[in-house]
């Protein structure tokens, strides 16, 4: 479903990432895991064209996306949960869901509303409530809603258990795991190195901008040099 290949992208002069390249497969999570700076977040902006790459290949579901605005890959399908939540705080509930299918997905906005209410029960209890006085669960929980209203066909999730409680962060890898049951493809962007890999197919590690691992997320668990760096194992 995506291929990117040798992906050179940064600020200005300034290089962050030196020629990545992975792939996600239909129906799969992919881990990308690293610590703060590696160059996470830079390439998720690239993935979803909120800045243009220096060099290099993105392919999704065939088509060479890189360089297209933002707007036109929401409409082939490819939706960012970003780092933050970034909900509208004076919105409510339901009208920071129904943003989510401004770009993709309107003409089915009452099946999809149903669909993210079933995910997230909690959220049916507050649809007129502002955002800004839910939860940090609870904003996490309508971000990730409000992306599953663009009827996503590849969901890249950027932190999504950054700030949240242990028992939170339970909660939403097993609701990762849960979605993609339901045959969704997913990019996991997390710190949380030992859950990301317990629910991932396939895990890729990033350092100061390029590759530094990769294989099958069971297999990596095992790495010793992983274990060394960020389990403290």
């Amino acid at each position: 479903m995506l291929e990117v290949k040798g992906l050179r992208a940064g600020y200005g002069q300034v290089e962050v990432l030196r020629g990545i390249d992975l792939d996600v497969a239909e129906g799969e999570i992919v881990a990308l895991l690293g610590a703060n700076g590696a160059g996470k977040s830079t390439l998720n902006n690239n993935l979803s064209g909120i800045y243009r790459p220096f060099a290099g290949s993105v392919r999704f579901a065939g088509e060479e996306i890189a360089g297209w605005p933002s707007p036109r890959i929401v409409e082939a399908g490819l939706i960012q949960v970003p780092e933050g939540r970034r909900v509208f705080p004076n919105l409510s509930v339901l009208e920071n869901l129904e943003l989510g299918s401004y770009r993709r997905g309107r003409p089915r906005r009452q099946a999809n509303l149903e669909r993210a209410l079933a995910v997230f029960p909690r959220l049916r209890q507050r649809l007129q409530q502002k955002a800004g006085t839910l939860s940090g669960g609870e904003q996490q929980m309508l971000a990730i809603g409000r992306g599953l209203m663009a009827e996503p066909r590849l969901l890249v999730l950027d932190e999504p258990s950054l700030g949240l409680s242990p028992l939170l962060v339970d909660e939403m890898f097993e609701l990762v795991r849960r979605i993609n049951g339901e045959g969704l493809t997913v990019i996991l962007v997390e710190q949380n190195v030992m859950q990301s890999l317990t629910i991932a197919h396939r895990a890729y590690v990033l350092e100061n901008g390029r590759i530094s691992l990769s294989g099958p997320a069971a297999a990596l668990l095992e790495r010793p040099e992983l274990r060394r760096s960020y389990l403290g194992v």
